[in-house]
């Protein structure tokens, strides 16, 4: 017996390559003679191969042939038995003929036929194996976010030297997907040799024909201060390159320092959230620190969350003089008390486990607004923070999305490692900046 949920059906398009939007787009299914999602046929003949393979014959069957026919749509909710017959035997070749049916819980049949099979010589018994588990990661939060963002329209991007193919790409991919309006910063030569080489069509794309990376990273910038472009998104170049050129540009610094913020989504969290600074500011101090929660508190407001909860991360929750970002954190808590900080609640120190959990919190008698629902976590240094970004992506299925703020115009930042999706979630966010800025400027 077997009841039907969303996630196996979902696991089942995954292994078998079918996406037939009747069985995994919901809006679609409702359009059709079925009125909705149901499961794919060969889910419920899954599940007689099992039935097959571990009661009746057992372990050892092989399995020769099957006939099916589907009588009725399964949905998700549905709970099919199933019940397998022997209608016919050769002992002399253990060969074994039976008839096969999936009935629904209203005693409807879905699912009929019969099996050929060859039995087992003798019964085995072996303890039931431990099946690993197989969590599934959504792609919804990134359906959301590109429904959120697109009627807001696109902008225009510089693309800093986008002269590999994964940078190329993933402006083209975020032009197709109505994010941004690329203008390619780079050698033109270089360019067409990679789109050329890559299958790649820039045919209607604007090319600012440059000799080198510096170059590049200077006229991008200049393009930003001029109100050229309304964002500017990293490419092949390192960095510190890039972001030399537009601290070296006057009109696109603002009073506050340059961080980046990570924008976090994992299946274990109820809701995203922002990691800073992971990218950016090697060790701040209280000042830098400031500035990087003022960051961080305009982009939560950007995407938005009207009034962020700010978690100050530490090793501990409580002030030790012997160790510095417990005193950053408190400091930071007063300055907001003071109106230093504003937009924003913030509380600090708080360890990992008690600002993104409130089970944790309350067994250490943590009585917070922030603690266990923080929707931004200010690590104490890039290293840690890249560790935990890192940690959160690899290990625990987290989607990610980069953008540094503390300029005139919000800047994408991606690893060479992110995915297409984590590329274009960025030049989503990016967008949301640019219009936020458009209303409050930086």
């Amino acid at each position: 017996e077997r009841t039907l949920g969303n996630d196996d059906i979902q696991l089942f398009a995954v292994m078998s390559g079918d996406d037939n939007p009747q069985h995994i787009d919901a809006e679609f299914a409702a359009s059709t003679r079925f009125h909705g999602v149901i499961a794919h046929g060969m889910w419920g003949a899954a599940l007689i191969s099992a039935v097959l393979g571990t009661r009746l014959p057992g372990p050892g069957t092989i399995y020769r042939g099957q006939t099916l026919r589907f009588l009725l749509p399964v949905r998700v909710g549905d709970t099919l038995t199933i019940r397998v017959t022997v209608i016919a035997r050769e002992p002399e070749h253990r060969q074994v003929r039976l008839a096969c049916v999936c009935v629904n819980q209203d005693g409807h049949t879905v699912i009929e036929g019969e099996a050929d099979v060859i039995a087992p010589k003798e019964s085995i018994a072996r303890p039931r194996t431990t099946l690993p588990e197989v969590r599934l990661s959504s792609a919804d939060g990134m359906r959301r976010l590109l429904d959120h963002v697109r009627p807001l329209g696109s902008i225009r991007v510089a693309v800093v030297h986008p002269c590999d193919e994964l940078s190329l790409s993933a402006a083209l991919d975020a032009r197709a997907a109505g994010l941004i309006v690329p203008v390619l910063v780079a050698p033109r030569a270089k360019l067409e040799a990679l789109a050329a080489q890559a299958g790649l069509d820039l045919a209607g794309i604007a090319i600012e024909d440059v000799e080198h990376s510096h170059a590049a990273a200077a006229r991008a910038a200049a393009m930003a201060a001029t109100g050229e472009v309304e964002a500017l998104m990293k490419g092949s170049l390192h960095t510190d390159e890039l972001m030399a050129a537009v601290l070296a540009t006057p009109g696109l610094r603002t009073r506050r320092r340059l961080s980046h913020c990570f924008l976090m989504q994992t299946p274990a969290y109820p809701r995203p959230f922002i990691i800073t600074d992971a990218a950016i500011n090697i060790a701040p101090n209280l000042e830098q620190k400031a500035d990087i929660v003022r960051n961080a508190i305009d982009l939560a407001h950007a995407i938005g969350v009207a009034l962020p909860r700010v978690a100050i991360l530490a090793a501990v929750e409580t002030i030790n003089p012997n160790m510095p970002a417990t005193l950053d954190a408190a400091a930071l808590c007063k300055m907001a008390d003071r109106g230093q900080i504003t937009g924003a609640l913030l509380d600090g120190p708080l360890a990992f486990d008690n600002a993104v959990s409130v089970a944790a919190a309350t067994v250490k008698g943590i009585v917070s607004e922030v603690a266990g629902r923080a929707d931004v976590l200010v690590v104490p240094d890039l290293e840690s923070g890249n560790m935990l970004a890192k940690q959160l992506e690899y290990m625990g299925d987290a989607a990610s999305a980069g953008i540094v703020l503390g300029a005139r115009v919000p800047i994408v930042l991606t690893s060479r490692a992110d995915s297409r999706a984590s590329r274009i979630a960025s030049c989503a966010v990016a967008l949301m900046l640019a219009h936020h800025y458009r209303n409050c400027p930086p």
